[in-house]
């Protein structure tokens, strides 16, 4: 049994966890088998997402003056927490695959994003656009291909002179020939 020094810890870090999360989402489960708990983990862990499940009292406690407290109502029964502090693209991407997958097992209950309460439907409407790994490498490649168009034009000039050079060179070796 924990003693209050410990559980003051334990709520004192799942506060600070709960300041720092950019985008949160909580859901619920029921049967869930081992496998399908260590393959959500990673597929959270792989998106850069801490996951895991919390007593509802703490959370509840936790969540006062953070940017989860409007969903502090929703800690009731079996409850888990996904956080990003990045990317909210890859948290509800891994939340809503998984949920879409294993309906029967798993439920989404409400998500925060940026500091904005959200339902399953705009979940799934976050997890359809790109990540921001894929915005950026979008822009630099756009920023690239404009550099690279430059380049090329910058390149012509020079080429085509030594070309009509190498005409009139040969030109002139035929005449004297």
């Amino acid at each position: 049994m924990k003693n209050r020094e410990q559980k003051q810890k334990d709520l004192d870090a799942l506060a600070e966890q709960f300041k720092n999360a950019n985008a949160a989402m909580l859901v619920s489960f029921k049967n869930m088998t081992v496998a399908k708990d260590q393959e959500l983990r990673r597929q959270l862990r792989e998106a850069g997402v801490s996951y895991s499940v919390v007593k509802n009292t703490l959370a509840r406690k936790a969540a006062a003056g953070t940017p989860l407290e409007p969903m502090a109502d929703q800690f009731k029964g079996v409850t888990a927490v996904a956080l990003s502090t990045t990317d909210p693209v890859g948290l509800a991407k891994a939340i809503a695959k998984f949920t879409k997958t294993n309906a029967e097992i798993f439920s989404f209950k409400v998500g925060l994003v940026e500091g904005k309460v959200v339902e399953l439907q705009e979940v799934e409407a976050i997890a359809s656009l790109p990540s921001r790994d894929e915005l950026l490498s979008k822009v630099l490649f756009l920023v690239n291909s404009q550099a690279q168009r430059l380049v090329t034009v910058l390149q012509a000039v020079p080429r085509n002179l030594a070309v009509v050079m190498e005409q009139v060179r040969a030109q002139r070796e035929t005449q004297n020939a």
